[in-house]
């Protein structure tokens, strides 16, 4: 590949960052990262953004080799960031073989990204179900129908799964699933990353330390 190329052109002559970004001070910054994680988060939401809430779920395959997708935010507290998958799905194969994962938030408009490291819990069989019963009905209708990324051989296939769930359902409101479960990242790092025109980022990393947390300053 050679700096002329169609795709290096094109890729130099992308749009980047706003002009008007948000500042972030981080000795001003509160002592655990969840507070300003909130606070970003809001911001972000404030922005409309759309789905401030997905991120970046990394794992590692059954090969050795990193695997990404991108899933839906289901909630953050001191315990972790968590998200919902069914245990018989790539990642959920990936996530009980290795139990760590890594987060990335991306808001280009903010010029902002957060990114979380750490082991991965599962929740117990009340809260999966609890999560399971507030999908769509739709997407509980899918992950009862399972098979997720496997082979379709054609569309029609799923059409036809979904609908036979989708009358169990009807039958059945309050149907749970048994491969549903919410993973939830407890962090062992949280960094903060700031995005300046100049690419002066500032970024912010936060590293737990038994009950507390160190920060630091790193380089753009």
């Amino acid at each position: 590949m050679t700096d002329s190329t169609p795709a290096a052109d094109l890729l130099r002559s992308a749009p980047v960052f706003p002009q008007d970004m948000p500042s972030f001070e981080p000795a001003s910054a509160p002592a655990s990262p969840l507070p300003l994680f909130l606070e970003w988060l809001e911001a972000a939401v404030r922005s409309g953004i759309l789905a401030p809430h997905a991120v970046n779920l990394a794992t590692v395959g059954e090969d050795g080799l990193p695997d990404a997708r991108i899933v839906i935010l289901k909630d953050v507290d001191v315990s972790g960031w968590s998200v919902a998958s069914s245990t018989d799905s790539p990642k959920g194969r990936q996530l009980a073989a290795n139990p760590s994962a890594a987060l990335t938030f991306f808001w280009p408009e903010l010029g902002r990204q957060v990114r979380v490291r750490g082991a991965v819990s599962v929740a117990g069989p009340e809260d999966n179900d609890k999560d399971f019963q507030r999908r769509h009905p739709s997407a509980r209708a899918l992950v009862l129908a399972g098979r997720q990324s496997q082979v379709l051989g054609t569309p029609g296939e799923v059409e036809a799964a979904v609908g036979r769930q989708l009358e169990q359902l009807e039958a059945q409101p309050g149907l749970g699933s048994e491969t549903w479960a919410v993973f939830t990242v407890e962090p062992a790092a949280v960094e903060f990353w700031q995005a300046d025109p100049e690419r002066r980022h500032t970024r912010l990393r936060y590293t737990r330390t038994g009950d507390s947390w160190r920060t630091d300053r790193l380089w753009p």
